[in-house]
């Protein structure tokens, strides 16, 4: 009865309806002019193609058909459908090209160059030893890379950027963070024998437990914060329900046992990137 809403988690759509919504949140807080109709659309399906091309790339270096068994849930669904994924890759990125006719010039460049690191990113990931020190950076990296597609594609749109929409998002960039370090210590809890190369393992959970929260404790004191510095009722609820997103995800860390059960952890970790919802 869970299989279809199981399929959507493991084909990421949690986390490509958390881009969606994070963005409108973005576009709320600046709100010059509008921002163009085909936006999120397009955000969604390269959202979409990089985790899924992602996941490809890694069951194709991973191991043997025959050890399937040793993947991931979610891995394993991607090297039983990998041929089907491949073809809505391709697909996605055809609309993609399609929807590009129709937007600003500023936004097909933005594209351009975040598509370009992207690629790059996911192509030096694929080639470097499983266990390579350089692989530590994924977590920062593509936390960076999520915000800037967030935000970046708004910000492109408009003549000035505020100092609260700056703040704002380099909580974003902490949440999303927190979420990448927390999954890290998660999946090392979840299989210590065997636990994926991640800053987790080369750091030790103690330390990132330690990281985990000191990135609570900023984003709450900075959403707090902005709520008495500035006017724009809007802005303040979204840096409250920004900090209510640092803490869901410290939630987790404080009870692990009960959030590895049936991976719960990442429904709600994914999932708290649907909170924006509540304030637009």
């Amino acid at each position: 009865m869970l299989t279809p809403l199981r399929n959507a988690y493991y084909l990421s759509f949690p986390v490509v309806l958390g881009a969606v919504l994070s963005n409108r949140m973005a576009v709320r807080l600046s709100d010059v002019v509008p921002v163009h109709w085909a936006t999120p659309i397009v955000l969604a399906l390269v959202v979409w193609m990089i985790y899924t091309i992602d996941r490809l790339l890694d069951v194709q270096k991973a191991a043997p058909a025959s050890s399937t068994r040793l993947l991931t849930p979610r891995h394993a669904f991607h090297r039983q459908h990998a041929t089907d994924l491949w073809r809505g890759i391709l697909a996605a990125a055809l609309l993609v090209l399609v929807l590009c006719f129709f937007l600003p010039g500023s936004v097909i460049r933005f594209g351009l160059v975040l598509g370009a690191v992207c690629v790059g990113y996911v192509f030096i990931v694929f080639r470097l030893p499983t266990r390579h020190s350089a692989l530590l950076l994924k977590e920062p990296l593509v936390a960076v890379l999520f915000s800037a597609g967030v935000w970046g594609s708004v910000w492109v749109q408009r003549p000035t950027v505020s100092g609260v929409e700056l703040t704002e998002s380099l909580m974003f960039m902490a949440i999303a963070f927190q979420n990448l370090v927390l999954f890290s210590v998660m999946e090392q809890w979840e299989n210590p024998a065997q636990p994926p190369f991640s800053l987790a393992t080369a750091w030790g959970i103690d330390r990132c437990m330690t990281l985990l929260g000191w990135l609570t404790l900023g984003v709450v004191l900075t959403g707090l914060t902005l709520c008495f510095i500035t006017s724009d009722r809007f802005a303040q609820r979204a840096a409250l329900m920004l900090a209510i997103m640092s803490l869901v995800l410290y939630v987790i860390q404080r009870f692990p046992a009960y959030f590895l059960r049936n991976e719960r952890y990442r429904w709600l970790g994914d999932g708290v990137f649907w909170l924006p919802a509540l304030v637009l």
